[in-house]
């Protein structure tokens, strides 16, 4: 099995930019201009995450915050579990390979997170 050992990534598009999209654009030309925005926008997962706590920080308006380990962690852990079992077709034994855990592991984890 070949490991994919490039930056992790993600992408983040506001909303407000698709939905004002001119819906007379053919769906080619849509298709591209949204390509265009996802390409200036990639940034690695790992810088993208530490803005985020940081606004998060910064909207705290001085009250202490509670549970932030837990916050993030069920924030990015929920979909990294989708994600992995639906590249594997739903087979808990290769998704649990691809995310190196074990299966029973994987379904503690589904369970946590009501994933059926």
């Amino acid at each position: 099995m070949k490991v994919c050992e490039e930056t992790p990534e993600i992408i983040s598009i506001d909303r407000r930019d698709i939905d004002r999209r001119d819906s007379n654009l053919s769906a080619y030309e849509t298709e591209r201009r949204q390509a265009d925005r996802r390409k200036k926008v990639s940034v690695p997962l790992a810088i993208y995450i530490k803005q985020k706590v940081e606004q998060y920080f910064m909207q705290l308006n001085g009250h202490d915050p509670v549970g932030l380990h837990a916050l993030v962690i069920s924030e990015v852990e929920k979909p990294l579990l989708e994600a992995a079992l639906e590249y594997s077709g739903y087979n808990q034994t290769k998704a649990a390979k691809a995310l190196g855990l074990s299966r029973s592991t994987l379904r503690k984890k589904m369970e946590q997170y009501r994933i059926s």
